[in-house]
């Protein structure tokens, strides 16, 4: 009977004096290192690279699928700079010619908006190596999903904020169109009176010549429901499949898209820090509703969604850093509208 030994870090036992190992060959495991590319020397970052990567996929993933603004509006990327100008242009005159007159051409007003980039916005995670080795569970999927969700909110809720201001605004070029404000004193609490201002919405639109293509409504869940138990609205007979009451959807509303989130400005908000465009909305708690056409407002890229990450010895951890650089700002408002109930 032999009784097992340690010596030298190994495990074996001994026979007549000799030190035999547990293993034969005494030969260390070749350990299998998932997240160390083609594997690579398994060092604290090497070992890890492939972790990163998923991690920055995983947050640009989740960006995408909580975001909803973003695609909604004029976009413009620039490679350096600290602002850029979108131009807004007049409408043309058409005119009977008279037989022998020379064409001397027509003058249309034209105009700009300048967009500038705010503060670099970042989600970072500090990642201890204890903690990660203690935790059950596998935790960078939960952090990179909350630094993706964090992006896309704050994007949502800024842009959100610019429509308001924009159904606000008067016209970026004179003698033209400003935004729509409709007054619905029930639009809060009554599905079928709010349905009826978003009709009156895409009038107004229809009388401005705002195109009818890309046209969105933008609700709070309380009201989007509202309107989603209007049977009036989602009967198949009528609309020819607009909505489904046991799923709660909504499709369209005068041409208009329904789209359901939580970023409606219904809070009064001042200006941040870091925040170069105004996003401050007054009066915020008596909004309903937001609307516009992707002409409405517009977004300035410097440094698009990009993920970060860094082994830090001194912390024995590693820091991951989602960010962008973004500015938004109004563009045409008669592209945009809002509902409120005073």
């Amino acid at each position: 009977m032999y009784n097992l030994i340690e010596k030298n870090g190994r495990f074996g036992v001994e026979v007549d004096g000799v030190f035999v190992p547990a293993i034969s060959g005494g030969s260390d495991f070749t350990v299998a290192r998932p997240g160390a590319n083609n594997n690579a020397a398994p060092d604290a970052t090497a070992a890890l690279e492939l972790f990163y990567k998923k991690f920055a996929g995983e947050v640009m993933t989740t960006f995408r699928e909580n975001n909803i603004m973003l695609g909604k509006t004029m976009v413009r990327t620039i490679a350096s700079g600290k602002s850029a100008a979108f131009p807004a242009t007049g409408v043309a005159a058409a005119a009977y010619h008279v037989p022998g007159t020379e064409l001397a051409g027509q003058s249309i007003l034209g105009s700009e908006r300048i967009i500038s980039i705010d503060s670099l916005l970042v989600a970072d995670v500090f990642v201890a190596n204890i903690d990660e080795a203690m935790s059950e569970f596998e935790v960078r999927s939960i952090y990179s999903g909350e630094a993706g969700v964090a992006l896309a909110d704050r994007i949502d809720s800024n842009l959100l904020r610019i429509l308001v201001l924009a159904s606000r605004a008067s016209s970026t070029v004179t003698n033209g169109n400003g935004g729509t404000v409709i007054t619905d004193a029930d639009g809060k609490t009554n599905g079928a009176s709010l349905a009826a201002s978003v009709y009156a919405v895409a009038q107004a639109w229809d009388e401005k010549k705002v195109p009818a293509a890309d046209r969105n409504g933008f609700f709070l869940p309380a009201q989007y429901y509202l309107m989603a138990q209007n049977t009036d609205l989602i009967n198949k007979d009528w609309t020819g499949g607009n909505g489904d009451l046991a799923k709660g959807t909504i499709g369209s509303i005068g041409g208009i898209m329904v789209n359901k989130t939580n970023h409606v400005a219904v809070t009064n908000t001042t200006a941040v820090t870091g925040e170069v465009n105004s996003y401050a909305v007054a009066d915020a708690d008596n909004e309903v509703a937001v609307f516009g056409q992707k002409r409405a407002i517009g977004t300035v890229k410097l440094l698009d969604l990009a993920v970060e990450s860094e082994y830090s010895v001194r912390h024995q951890g590693t820091l991951l850093v989602a960010k962008y650089a973004m500015g938004h700002g109004i563009l045409r408002p008669e592209c945009a509208a809002s509902i409120k109930i005073a």
